[in-house]
């Protein structure tokens, strides 16, 4: 007996198991493809890539005074080779968000009212929106305060003048680098992530601001997690930042509550 899946009028035929795992097959290979065709753009263009990451170790490193210019050193002759595709992949990731948002997307919206489908090019902008703030969020505000609070932590440690100095290897730098701004990225994709909660009826928005005195608490813990900086200021800032996604994603619920209804 055939299941079935809503349209625009009513009720259509679903996809059999073997269409769905077809089209999901054909959704991942054409994630592949652009985040291939996006890392080799990566790789290209390494050296700028990496130059702009170094920006705030660079900076932080000279606010603090510390002697001489930061280095990144490699262990063995493959370190270069292997953390700059690192960062090519890491690069190529966030190229292809718009693509990899899209393919996702696509491949949910059968199971979707056509009121709701025609919400793919909304999904795609904020979606991709969303994470290009949370990584320029982790660009200026986070990586900042991260180095320069372990920054502040070096020097001299003994009145013979014995210092404590830094100097981390290519891949330990790329892969703290990359992973926090990635992460924080993803995590900016909180509010869609609770819009897809309300379209699909698992929460609603009174659920969601009920909860809300608890997502602050969270949030002001990730913050103080997030930010070890001896300024309780970066910690607030980064908390705000937190409850501002989570009630900007109640606003957003409300607005696609109505929605909801009367296509249910």
């Amino acid at each position: 007996m055939s299941e079935s899946i809503p349209t625009e009028t009513g009720i259509g035929p679903a996809m059999s198991i073997f269409a769905h795992l077809d089209e999901l097959r054909r959704r991942v290979v054409a994630i592949a493809i652009a985040v291939a065709a996006c890392t080799i753009v990566g790789w290209v263009q390494r050296t700028r890539i990496l130059g702009w990451l170094l920006i705030p170790y660079e900076r932080a490193w000279i606010d603090r005074g510390l002697p001489g210019l930061p280095e990144l050193q490699t262990l063995s002759p493959t370190d270069v080779f292997v953390s700059y595709l690192q960062l090519a992949f890491s690069a190529g990731l966030a190229l292809a968000t718009p693509i990899i948002f899209y393919q996702l997307w696509a491949f949910i919206s059968p199971g979707l009212y056509a009121r709701e489908k025609r919400l793919i090019v909304p999904f795609v902008v904020s979606s991709s929106g969303l994470f290009i703030a949370g990584v320029m969020f982790a660009f200026y505000v986070m990586l900042p305060m991260t180095y320069g609070y372990f920054f502040s932590l070096l020097g001299p440690v003994t009145e013979g003048g014995t210092l404590l100095t830094q100097r981390p290897t290519f891949e330990f730098y790329l892969d703290f680098s990359t992973r926090l701004i990635l992460s924080t990225g993803i995590v900016f994709e909180l509010p869609l992530f609770l819009s897809f909660l309300v379209l699909a009826g698992l929460v609603t928005p009174r659920q969601l601001l009920e909860f809300s005195r608890w997502a602050i608490l969270l949030s002001f813990i990730v913050g103080a997690i997030a930010t070890p900086g001896p300024e309780v200021s970066s910690q607030i800032l980064v908390s705000l930042c937190l409850v501002t996604l989570y009630f900007l994603s109640i606003a957003i619920a409300f607005l696609l509550k109505p929605r909801q209804a009367k296509t249910s």
